[in-house]
């Protein structure tokens, strides 16, 4: 195909990284990472709290410091969140220092977006020059689930900016063989796991192998390195774990989606191994599979191009796809530690490892989990073009480049007919960019100075659809807990809240309201809109207890209607969002927890409605053991618990936990049941009945 001698310079490790641009050619970049700012910043708080769940814990977070420390959902410590706090203490640091709003809990996250980019930007500048970083940068920038998870209050911009910044440490410690920067990465990725657990592990495999195979030094001491930078990982992980194993059990928050209250069965289980194979009982499986879209709909190696994960991810997957065999080939028989080559290991064993395991992974999964595939993917699609342009006097690397092209232009028009949406940039995009595709076919000679606008105009057109759909997102307002990218008129496929799975709304208003209060205080319908899916990245709960195949919760939309008895079955709470009576009534209390009610979503939004503490019995499934009967009773006689509300509804779609149950007839038993607003109350306080 080539010799290595015709290897472009930037690819080559004879060669050292490109000079640095002058002050005057760095305007590009800057101006990529303002207009990221303006896409992920404008008009954020028009999606209110966002995912009211992490939103409630970060509020708790700014209320106490033990809440921040262990990620407590609630400021009185009753239950965590069912991920590790690393996220949480991000926002719940923006809400102390700013004030408990939706700007300060969602800002962080955008900026966190532009902090990739720059990450992306550098990492893949340093062996290929600021025009293939900028490529890269600017795919990342307007992958429609970047500009979805970026702009909202769930812990994968964290972990996508860990990750990114863990790639590019990585390829400081391949130039030079530096066991200090590997170590670095190992701390990130540790971080990672604080923050999502196993699935910041995913890069693992393709950041081990490149230096493995390409950083310049011998076999023993690349070992040695790659084992400091393991130790490296296990210490910025484990002093958390050993921090939560050591803390009595008495004296802290339960450990939400764990079965015996510990981080170590959270991480193996629920956000583990459960995860992956799925299956009854688990707090982590139960994903739901087959047609329902919201879980990822059938696992199988066409899933990241179907119905479920296409719009969000897949926008340029064929051709970083095709990126990543040609590097492969133009770079087999290269020495071995020749750059271009481990470019291609770093970023495509990430994409090739977290996309197969996304791919056949049973347990539950989110569409919006694929977000953590497009700095990869950008990356390969920067690197590809740039190394392919460099060889572009030979037909097969101009063939390859218009492949790549023409594979982006063709699937996004298959992309935007499926969101049946702005169909005059559907055809104008595909036309163009079938057309400059041909054209790049023509010989060098011929094209001369026409060339690169060619290649520019052919990059553009072909990209058009993705990046209109992901503006798009950022014209929506997206709330609850399975948030779709995407125009608010796609035929579902995206913006607001995501209802694919039929799912109904939450107690605080109708079934896939997607609008909310840019104040930051919930409306009827802005937070409380959750459908039945997992918070974050949470479990949907066990599939033996879902209501339905589809998963979604049994919670009925707000209509002015309350369960007669406790504990019932998951449905809204009347509109609680909106009950302004109940709201002032848990604001006038002054016991530790001002209420208690089944189920994480429901205690969220009134946390943040009211500014006070509510316990969520059964955690965020409904399914954890916390609090148990006893413990209710403890709480209760200590007075320590103002009003237990009747209904709430399962945050996950689970039903409600043994000792839930038990608290309800309990409660139901020895107190006595007024209606507030269009909620069932009791009062705590009061004599209990024999």
């Amino acid at each position: 195909m080539t010799t290595l001698m015709e290897r472009p310079r930037v690819a080559s490790p004879r060669h050292g990284a490109p000079p640095p641009p002058p002050r005057a050619r760095r305007w590009p970049v800057l101006a990529l990472l303002a207009a990221t700012a303006v896409l992920y910043l404008w008009d954020l708080s028009a999606s209110g709290w966002g995912n009211s769940f992490y939103a409630a814990a970060a509020q708790a977070g700014a209320q106490s410091w033990k809440a921040w420390l262990f990620g407590s959902l609630d400021a009185g410590d009753a239950i965590t969140v069912d991920k590790p706090p690393a996220a949480m203490w991000v926002m719940g640091l923006s809400a102390r220092i700013f004030g408990v709003n939706s700007w300060a809990i969602l800002a962080p996250q955008a900026l966190m977006g532009v902090a990739s980019v720059y990450l992306l930007y550098l990492t893949v500048k340093r062996w290929f020059g600021p025009n293939a970083g900028l490529l890269a940068g600017a795919a990342l920038a307007l992958t429609p689930v970047a500009v979805l998870m970026f702009r909202y209050d769930n812990p994968d911009a964290l972990l996508v900016l860990l990750m990114t910044a863990g790639a590019y440490t990585t390829t400081r410690a391949v130039e030079k063989a530096s066991w200090k920067w590997l170590a670095l990465t190992g701390m990130l990725l540790g971080f990672g796991f604080l923050t999502k657990m196993m699935q910041a592990f995913l890069v693992l495999p393709g950041f081990a192998l490149v230096y493995l195979i390409a950083a310049p030094t011998g076999l023993g001491k690349r070992i040695r390195d790659l084992l400091i930078a393991g130790l490296a990982l296990v210490v910025s992980a484990g002093w958390y774990i050993a921090l939560v194993s050591l803390w009595p059990a008495s004296s802290r928050p339960y450990i939400a989606g764990s079965t015996n209250n510990t981080l170590w069965e959270l991480a193996l289980g629920y956000n583990g191994l459960g995860r992956i194979f799925g299956g009854d009982g688990n707090g982590g499986g139960g994903g739901g599979g087959g047609g329902n879209t919201g879980f990822g709909g059938s696992t199988g190696i066409g899933r990241l191009f179907g119905e479920s994960m296409g719009t969000e991810i897949s926008w340029l997957l064929p051709a970083a796809l095709i990126a990543l065999v040609a590097l492969l080939a133009c770079t087999f028989t290269a020495p071995r530690t020749d750059r271009a080559r481990a470019a291609v290991v770093m970023w495509g064993g990430w994409l090739l490892v977290t996309g197969i395991t996304f791919s056949y992974m049973s347990g539950t999964i989110h569409p919006y989990y694929t977000v953590a595939l497009a700095p990869a993917i950008a990356a390969l699609v920067g690197i590809g073009g740039r190394v392919l342009w460099l060889y572009r006097a030979k037909l097969w690397s101009r063939a390859l480049l218009a492949a790549m092209i023409l594979a982006t232009a063709v699937w996004g028009s298959v992309l935007m007919g499926r969101a049946d949406w702005l169909p005059v940039l559907r055809w104008a995009s595909l036309a163009l960019g079938v057309l400059l595709a041909l054209v790049l076919l023509v010989p060098a000679a011929k094209l001369r100075g026409f060339a690169m606008v060619a290649l520019v105009a052919a990059i553009l057109s072909a990209g058009a659809s993705g990046a209109a759909y992901a503006t798009a997102t950022a014209s929506v307002a997206h709330t609850g807990s399975i948030p779709a990218s995407g125009p608010a008129n796609s035929g579902g496929t995206g913006g607001g809240v995501d209802n694919r799975m039929g799912g109904a709304g939450g107690f605080g208003g109708p079934s896939g309201s997607g609008s909310s209060s840019g104040s930051g205080s919930s409306t009827s319908g802005s937070t409380g809109s959750s459908s039945s899916s997992s918070s974050g990245s949470s479990s949907a709960g066990s599939s033996s207890s879902s209501s339905s195949s589809s998963g979604s919760a049994s919670s009925s939309s707000s209509t002015g209607s309350s369960s007669a008895a406790p504990g019932g079955g998951g449905g809204g709470m009347g509109g609680t969002s909106s009950n302004s009576e109940l709201i002032a009534l848990l604001e006038a209390g002054t016991t530790k927890w001002s209420a208690a009610i089944s189920g994480a979503t429901s205690a969220a939004e009134l946390e943040l409605d009211s500014g006070t503490s509510v316990i969520a019995l059964g955690g965020w499934n409904g399914s954890d053991p916390s609090p148990t009967l006893a413990q209710f009773q403890a709480y209760v006689a200590a007075g320590q618990i103002h009003y237990y509300i009747s209904g709430g509804g399962m945050g996950g779609g689970g039903g409600s936990s043994t000792a839930s149950s038990q608290i309800a007839e309990w409660v139901a038993a020895h107190y006595t049941a007024t209606t507030v607003g269009s909620a069932t109350v009791y009062d705590l306080t009061q004599a209990a009945t024999s």
